[in-house]
């Protein structure tokens, strides 16, 4: 776990400087299918960790945001989970909260993670059972216990949906565009909860997941369900991220709702 992570750390790295270089050089965008923006640099990062980790790894599987779906993937004990850019939007728009995503699953699950936001200088870090870090120092979830005053990231007008059941408390709600990023923030305790209620895909949780947990943080969906990666269906329903003792109050509020498939 150690050598796969010093690799996907500095291929992480590398991928996250080329991003700032060719949005540096202005971007060519596009939509794909469905809406969402890409760009030549989601491309170009998304080739040079295939190619790189590809011939380190040549045994390894890959699943990819940017990368065509390869079956073969299914077979393979071990793989690469990749996000070129997390958070594209904010890396057109010029914010800094974009990171590329890199895991290493391991039968189902994340054994290795880096997650590297180069425009704040922020490296996140977590092997199975070695703990999580930013920049090398050693971080943990909050221990916030209570829902009213929580650091909350999320879309705020969600929460004041008049269908709630229970109204929620005043909370301090931020977001921001890559759901990775956010999650780090909950690992190292600047945020104590990140909630979305809406579908996820495994590239986008793999290497978060796991410095949220190496963190002591707790990651689920909303019904409380851990997550399972390398799956035939890589989307996943939801995502509840929060300090052990806020988690199950949140899933209290949330686990009743029944999302579309």
């Amino acid at each position: 776990m150690i050598d796969d992570l010093a690799l996907i750390l500095d291929t992480a790295r590398e991928a996250g400087e080329l991003a700032r270089r060719l949005k540096g050089e202005g971007l060519e965008t596009w939509s794909k299918t469905g809406g969402s923006p890409v760009t030549n640099a989601d491309i170009a990062v998304d080739t040079l960790l295939r190619t790189r980790l590809g011939a380190a790894r040549p045994d390894y599987g890959w699943l990819s945001e940017e990368t065509a779906d390869d079956p073969a993937r299914l077979d393979k004990s071990r793989l690469f989970v990749v996000d070129p850019i997390d958070g594209t939007v904010a890396f057109l728009k010029g914010k800094p909260w974009w990171a590329v995503s890199v895991a290493v699953v391991e039968n189902g699950k994340p054994v290795a993670g880096v997650v590297f936001a180069p425009e704040l200088d922020e490296t996140f870090t977590a092997t199975a059972g070695g703990g999580a870090f930013l920049n090398s120092a050693l971080i943990t979830a909050s221990a916030q216990d209570r829902v009213e005053d929580c650091r909350m990231l999320g879309d705020a007008p969600m929460f004041k949906h008049p269908a709630w059941r229970e109204p929620w408390p005043p909370m301090h709600i931020e977001t921001r565009n890559s759901i990775a990023y956010r999650m780090c923030l909950v690992a190292d305790g600047r945020f104590d909860a990140a909630l979305a209620l809406n579908g996820k895909s495994e590239w986008d949780l793999a290497a978060a997941d796991l410095i949220c947990r190496e963190a002591r943080a707790v990651c689920t969906d909303h019904k409380g369900r851990g997550y399972a990666y390398n799956q035939t269906n890589t989307r996943l329903p939801s995502l509840v991220s929060a300090a052990p003792s806020l988690h199950p109050l949140i899933l209290e509020r949330v686990r009743h709702i029944d999302l579309p498939n």
